[in-house]
C-alpha cells in the first residue's frame, strides 16, 4: 500500500508538470518542424542520460534519478511515517498522502469534471473519470466483455472468473478482493477502525464514515434530476428514483409481492418465517421491526413524546396523536361504503364493517355469544365472573350498550 501511495503521488506531480509545461516552440526568426524538434529532443535526452547520476536503493536495488525520490522510497523499508493527520492521528510516509487524506475531514474536492460537474479529490481520479465521457475503456475482460478504465480494476474483476483467494476463518466464505474480505471480517470481530472526528462514532467501512461526516457538514452531493431532492448517499438517491419510476425489483419468493427497497422485503419476509429478532428486555415480547420494539418500550418507560398542539394531550405513538388531532378538526376520512358512516381511524371503520358482514371474531367460551370487538367481549365476561361494572353518572355500563 505504501508503494502504491508513493506512485500515486508521483503520478500527480508528473501530470501537473505536463499541464504547466506544455508549450509551442516558435520564434520570428526560425520555426522548427515536428520531426526536427523530436530529433533534437531525443539527442538531448540521450546526451543527458549519459551524465545522469543514479541513486540506488541498498535494500532492493531499485534506481532513482533524484535524491528526493530515493529518500521517499527508503521510507517504505524503514517504515517511517513522519506526516501525521491533526484530526485523527493517522500517519503517512508522504506529505502528498497526508494532503489527500485531509480531504476526508474537510470534504474538499478541488478537481471538477467540466462535462458533468462531478468533483474529485485527486487529479488522477479526474483523468480516469474523463475516460467515461470520452468512451475510452482500454482494458477489456475477455471472459464477459466488460470494459474498465484502469488495469488494476480489470485485475480485481478477473478474480470473479478465476479465483477467490481470501477465505474467512470464521464462516469459510471466500472473496476475490482483499478489501471486501477485510470488511467481511469486521462483521465477526465488530472492529470499527474508521472514526468520525466530530462525534467519535466508529464505522466498519471507510465509505460509511465519509457518508456520516456529511451529516455534520450538511453536504448532500447526490441530486434527483426529476424533483431536485438531494441526498447524502448515492444509494439513497438510487432508492428514491424508484418513487418516480415505480420500479419494485425485490420480490417475495413466498407470495410474489414486490417492494422498492431490499430492507422492506426483508421485514416482510419475516411474516412468512415468523422471525421476530427484536425482543423487549423488560417483558420478553418480540417484534418483527426495530421501530415496533422502540414504540413498545415506551409502555415500560412511560414516555409519551407526541403531544397534541390543540389540547396538550400526549401519546406514545405518532399515529395515535395524528388520529387524535382529527377529533379537533372534525376530519373523518374513513367512510363506510355500505351506509356512509365516517370514522377518524381506519381501525374503527374495519370494526364497523363487521356489522355489515356479520363477522364476529371474539366468542365467549361460557355461553357462545360472539362480538366484533375484544373489549366488548371482556366487558361481557364480567357477567359470568360476577365482577362489578364500574360506571359513572354520565356513562352507562358497556354491558347495556350492546355490540354496535
Amino acid at each position: 500500500m505504501a508503494l502504491k501511495e508513493e506512485n500515486e503521488v508521483l503520478n500527480e506531480i508528473k501530470k501537473e508538470d505536463q499541464y504547466t509545461n506544455h508549450h509551442d516552440f516558435k520564434t520570428e526568426e526560425q520555426s522548427f518542424s515536428c520531426s526536427q524538434t523530436e530529433t533534437t529532443s531525443i539527442q538531448e535526452r540521450a546526451q543527458k542520460s549519459e551524465n545522469i547520476s543514479y541513486f540506488n536503493c541498498q535494500d532492493c536495488g531499485k534506481s532513482f534519478t533524484h535524491k528526493g525520490s530515493i529518500n521517499r522510497h527508503m521510507k517504505i523499508h524503514t517504515g517511517e511515517k513522519p506526516y501525521s493527520c491533526p484530526q485523527c492521528g493517522k500517519d503517512f510516509q508522504q506529505h502528498g498522502g497526508l494532503k489527500v487524506h485531509m480531504s476526508i475531514h474537510t470534504g474538499e474536492r478541488p478537481f471538477t469534471c467540466q462535462q458533468c460537474g462531478k468533483r474529485f479529490k485527486r487529479i488522477v481520479n479526474l483523468d480516469y473519470h474523463m475516460r467515461v465521457h470520452a468512451g475510452k475503456s482500454p482494458f477489456t475482460c475477455h471472459q464477459c466483455g466488460k470494459n474498465f478504465c484502469r488495469k488494476g480494476t480489470l485485475d480485481y474483476h478477473m478474480r470473479v472468473h478465476t479465483e477467490r483467494p481470501y477465505t474467512c476463518p470464521h464462516c469459510t466464505k471466500s472473496f476475490s478482493q482483499k478489501g471486501k474480505f477485510e470488511y467481511h471480517i469486521r462483521n465477526h470481530t465488530r472492529e470499527k477502525p474508521y472514526i468520525c472526528p466530530q462525534c467519535g462514532n466508529g464505522f466498519i467501512q471507510k465509505g460509511h464514515v465519509i457518508d456520516h461526516i456529511r451529516i455534520h457538514t450538511g453536504e448532500k452531493p447526490y441530486s434527483c434530476q426529476q424533483c431536485g431532492k438531494c441526498f447524502i448517499k448515492k444509494g439513497s438517491l438510487k432508492d428514491h428514483m424508484r418513487t418516480h419510476t415505480g420500479e419494485k425489483p425485490y420480490t417475495c419468493p413466498q407470495c410474489g409481492v414486490s417492494f422498492s427497497l431490499k430492507g422492506i422485503l426483508e421485514r416482510h419476509f419475516r411474516i412468512h418465517t415468523g422471525e421476530k429478532p427484536y425482543t423487549c428486555p423488560q417483558c420478553g415480547k418480540s417484534f418483527i421491526r426495530k421501530g415496533s420494539l422502540k414504540g413498545h418500550m415506551r409502555i415500560h418507560t412511560g414516555e409519551q413524546p407526541y403531544t397534541c398542539p390543540q389540547c396538550g394531550k400526549s401519546f406514545t405513538h405518532r399515529q395515535a396523536r395524528n388520529a387524535h388531532i382529527k377529533i379537533h378538526i372534525g376530519e373523518k376520512p374513513y367512510i363506510c361504503d355500505e351506509c356512509g358512516k365516517s370514522f377518524y381511524q381506519p381501525g374503527d371503520l374495519k370494526f364497523h364493517m363487521r356489522i355489515h358482514s356479520g363477522e364476529s371474531l371474539f366468542t365467549c367460551q361460557q355461553c357462545g355469544k360472539s362480538f366484533t370487538r375484544k373489549a366488548t367481549l371482556e366487558v361481557h365476561m364480567r357477567i359470568h365472573t360476577g365482577e362489578n361494572c364500574i360506571t359513572t353518572n354520565s356513562e352507562p355500563c358497556a354491558l347495556f350498550l350492546g355490540d354496535v
